[in-house]
């Protein structure tokens, strides 16, 4: 029994989290990290300001922050990485222009970074190389989510759209300098992405998206269809779902938070929305949401951050920042912040390098622009056929030739995306199938008991009238037997 309870504590400690919050207004307020557990001031790491979803952690070992530098630094900002369990200075990272939103996979190999002119970067982690940047979309990104199983990069921005991208098409090499085939641009909200989160499980495909128009949608990101919508009358600032899958949190613009009972169900839709009610505590509009062990986080422009428990209604604890509205929210293990012996036998295998800031050269693609004047060269002199124009020729063949590969390269990979599509597709079908077969299965074996019930009944009804009837036999002969 004693080692028992000494397990379950050591369990208990492994499981404690931290949360970890900033603000996007002074850089002095910098990172503050606390234990939700007891609520103290665990860790400051100062000089970060983030804005919305400009903070992340990578496999629960790196703290990575997009930061905002004063006016006339490198590139305007700067991409920041500090290790969770070593105390040493953090890696900055200085990037081409000021970086909003930040997302990484599951595996944590790739980092992806949201620019003000609506550019999007991704990184190798491990190696620091810049793999590819595309103009995404036309105005600054708000939000970027990857889908549970990494094969889409999902992004929202200021003017409304919704861009799902291929991650095969992505982190082709041989595509590497040329724009990314955008597999599906969701067309419906009117104004600024808030949120985007997928749901786990059968409805990985599902995405829900939230915006300031006061509208909240539901997409399938595999058909790139409109599924269901859901109208307010106020702005939705932000978005969540809790850690068992049961409830959908919306922040709203006057300090309220709407909690919608979820229903999920590959028959009925991918999703049904339940009984909503509200929960109050903020006096300004709310700006991050996460979730955790103990229950619901929220932040607000009010300077606090209050733990909730949803099934009560009510506040359990309550953090206050120095200044600024707390813009970023992530929940992170405490082991990972005081056990340094846990992190050396994986430490050569997981090791983050220094970002770079711009495209290795490409060497293939090096003399294009000569071909292509030698080409208009050999077009204005066909009658002078010499060795010189015969060399042309042989020039302006390859060049063709070099334009027929990279025409069957797209082919190839536009193939690969719609096979990778296709299997997602037949997978889900098949989910749907095994469930509507799961759920006839369910029904019969519930006939077949609820029959078994009932022929058990009127056996027992029978064995009882039977005995009734050779008791009252019984009662009669006794009856004529007497004098």
């Amino acid at each position: 029994m004693m080692m028992c309870t000494t397990q379950r504590k050591r369990v208990m400690v492994r499981e404690r989290e931290v949360l970890v919050a900033c603000s996007d207004k002074s850089m002095k307020v910098g990172v503050n990290v606390w234990d939700i557990n007891t609520g103290n001031n665990f860790l400051h790491i100062p000089s970060c300001a983030s804005l919305p979803f400009g903070l992340l952690c990578l496999r629960n070992r790196y703290l990575v922050a997009s930061q905002l530098n004063r006016h006339g630094s490198v590139g305007g900002g700067s991409i920041v990485i500090w290790s969770l369990n070593k105390p040493l200075k953090p890696l900055v990272n200085y990037t081409m222009e000021a970086i909003g939103p930040l997302s990484c996979t599951k595996d944590g190999l790739y980092l992806v970074g949201g620019g003000f002119s609506g550019n999007v970067y991704i990184w190798d982690v491990t190696s620091g190389e810049l793999l590819k940047s595309w103009i995404a979309h036309n105005k600054p990104l708000n939000c970027m989510l990857f889908s549970d199983d990494n094969s889409l990069l999902i992004s929202g921005s200021d003017d409304g759209m919704i861009c799902v991208w291929s991650m095969i098409s992505l982190l082709d090499v041989e595509e590497s300098r040329s724009l990314p085939s955008l597999l599906h641009c969701l067309l419906g909200h009117m104004s600024t992405i808030t949120g985007l989160l997928t749901l786990p499980g059968s409805c990985s495909s599902v995405l829900v998206s939230s915006s300031l128009d006061g509208t909240c949608k539901v997409w399938d990101i595999i058909s790139g269809k409109l599924l269901q919508s859901q109208v307010y009358s106020l702005p939705i600032t932000s978005i969540s779902l809790d850690h068992g899958h049961e409830f959908l949190f919306y922040g709203i613009v006057n300090g309220t938070i709407i909690v919608n009972k979820l229903n999920i169900g590959l028959e009925e839709g991918p999703i049904t929305f339940g009984q909503s009610f509200e929960l109050k505590g903020h006096s300004g509009s709310i700006t991050a949401l996460t979730s955790c062990q103990a229950g619901l986080i929220s932040g607000s422009e009010d300077c606090t951050i209050c733990i909730w428990n949803v099934i009560n209604r009510t506040i359990i604890r309550r953090f206050n920042l120095q200044k600024g509205k707390v813009t970023n929210l992530v929940v992170v293990m405490r082991s990972s912040m005081l056990s340094k012996s846990n992190h050396k036998k994986v430490s050569n295998q997981y090791i983050v390098s220094p970002l770079h800031k711009c495209h290795e050269p490409y060497n293939s693609f090096k003399g294009a622009t000569t071909l292509v004047s030698l080409c208009g060269l050999y077009k204005e002199n066909q009658s002078s056929i010499d060795l010189r124009s015969a060399t042309l020729l042989r020039h302006h063949t390859s060049y063709s030739q070099g334009q027929k590969a990279d025409m069957s390269m797209a082919m190839s990979t536009q193939m690969k995306v719609e096979t990778n599509i296709e299997h997602r597709m037949w997978a889900i079908e098949m989910t749907k199938h095994i469930m509507r077969i799961n759920k006839q299965l369910k029904s019969q074996l519930l006939g077949m008991i609820q029959s078994r019930l009932c022929c058990s009944n009127i056996d027992n009804l029978q064995k009882t009238s039977i005995k009734k009837l050779k008791f009252e036999s019984l009662v009669q002969e006794d009856e004529s037997e007497k004098p």
